[in-house]
């Protein structure tokens, strides 16, 4: 992990540090378009020959059932199971606290504006299996979907080598009634939701996280489908000062570093201390990782900078955007209203990254690469629509009337001014 000081970077360098690019990013645009191309194309035969060139598995059929699911399930050890019992319950009690009916307004007397949710009726999930395998991902996306009311819920998700998914996933579909799971993974399973296919059902919106693939997919198909945001590689930014603990903030770099080599981690830091031996935990706590390969080349690729105060420890992190940000300091509460970019926010020395990853309740599927600038992470509000509605009485009628003939004029849109005049006209007897 390279050292930085940030006195030292010009305006360039620190936005060469906080941006993402890869070299190769334009192969990878080439690759899935031609993945994209093929799904639209051949449908099932394309999804069948990706998961035997992809996942080295022939599959007999694209799915598993509720009774497949079921049985799977049932193998599931009994502490994960629990598990899974919290992270749900948390995960859906911070999630339907976030349903508001909104009041109606009038805007004027007679005027009556107010707005309703819709569940979006058919969404997609892509729950990533690659490295890892991500549980927690089916909960932060089909509880709130659930709590949407969203009236068909496809999850796609790719195959084991036996053809099959995992205990924890089919275990999640259980619990949450979902009765298949799509073995279809990568950008092939965006498109396959995107385009639709014999087996797998066209969608309105797709959710997830994923690789740069599955990311690139998304963005790809948005003249077609919506999606919830580019949610790409993950990533994680420590703010830390003299008042943190090393082996906290090394713990929380590997624990982002462990998803997957592309993976960043950057730690900023008023202290040189902190720097420095938080780097040596880095070291002693990467020989004991079962993913200690990747979590060490995700971090070759990541670094640390040195700052001042924390005051610029925050403006670095504003201009980076960070999907997570951890507040390591117990001055955190002073810095809260400093953040003006961020996926999810972690606060002070005892709140890892992981709690909020599976079971704190809020959810994990945040903006990466910089986007949380402009996108929220995935909440209930994602799976619905809001329409709006309005009423005119007779008197508000009259009380608007006029405005809206008037700028309708301006615009020489006579139609407009007409369908508000002949309204008018009836309410108040004219001929």
């Amino acid at each position: 992990m390279k050292v930085y000081n940030y006195t030292g970077l010009s305006k360039q360098k620190v936005q060469e540090l906080c941006s993402r690019q890869i070299e190769d990013d334009k192969l990878v645009e080439e690759r899935v378009a031609e993945i994209i191309n093929s799904v639209k194309k051949d449908g099932d035969k394309a999804l069948y020959n990706f998961a035997k060139n992809f996942d080295k598995v022939e599959l007999e059929k694209l799915y598993l059932d509720a009774a497949e699911l079921k049985a799977i399930a049932a193998t599931i050890p009994v502490d994960a199971k629990n598990a899974i019992d919290t992270a749900y319950q948390n995960i859906k009690t911070f999630h339907q606290s976030q349903y508001k009916v909104e009041d109606k307004v009038e805007t004027m007397p007679g005027v009556v504006c107010w707005r309703e949710s819709r569940a979006i009726e058919k969404v997609g999930l892509y729950i990533p299996g690659g490295t890892a395998v991500l549980p927690s991902t089916f909960l932060m996306l089909a509880t709130p979907a659930l709590i949407a009311g969203c009236k068909e819920i496809v999850v796609c998700s790719p195959p084991q080598s036996d053809g099959r998914t995992n205990c924890y996933l089919a275990y999640c579909a259980v619990l949450l009634g979902i009765e298949k799971i799509y073995l279809v993974g990568g950008a092939q399973a965006v498109a396959a939701m995107a385009f639709g296919t014999e087996t797998v059902p066209q969608v309105y919106k797709i959710f997830g996280p994923g690789n740069r693939y599955v990311t690139t997919a998304k963005t790809m198909v948005q003249n077609k489908v919506a999606i919830d945001m580019p949610a790409g590689p993950s990533e994680v930014l420590v703010v830390a000062d003299d008042t943190a603990n090393p082996s906290f903030v090394a713990a929380d770099l590997l624990a982002q570093a462990e998803h997957g080599i592309d993976s960043q981690a950057v730690l900023v830091s008023t202290s040189n201390k902190i720097i420095s031996e938080t780097l040596k935990e880095i070291d002693i706590q990467l020989a004991n990782l079962s993913r200690r390969e990747i979590a060490a080349k995700a971090i070759n690729n990541s670094y640390a900078v040195l700052v001042d105060d924390l005051d610029t420890a925050m403006e670095f992190s504003n201009e980076y955007a960070p999907e997570h940000l951890i507040l390591a300091t117990e001055k955190f509460e002073s810095l809260i209203p400093l953040i003006i970019n961020a996926g999810s926010v972690f606060l002070g020395n005892l709140t890892p990254e992981s709690v909020g990853d599976y079971a704190s309740g809020t959810n994990h599927t945040l903006p990466t690469s910089g986007f949380a600038k402009a996108y929220s992470g995935v909440s209930l509000d994602a799976f619905v629509k809001k329409i709006t509605f309005q009423h005119l009485s007779p008197n508000g009628l009259k009380n608007i009337g006029p405005t809206v003939e008037v700028i309708a004029a301006a615009e020489g849109l006579d139609a407009h001014k007409n369908a508000v005049t002949i309204r008018l006209n009836k309410v108040e007897g004219i001929k």
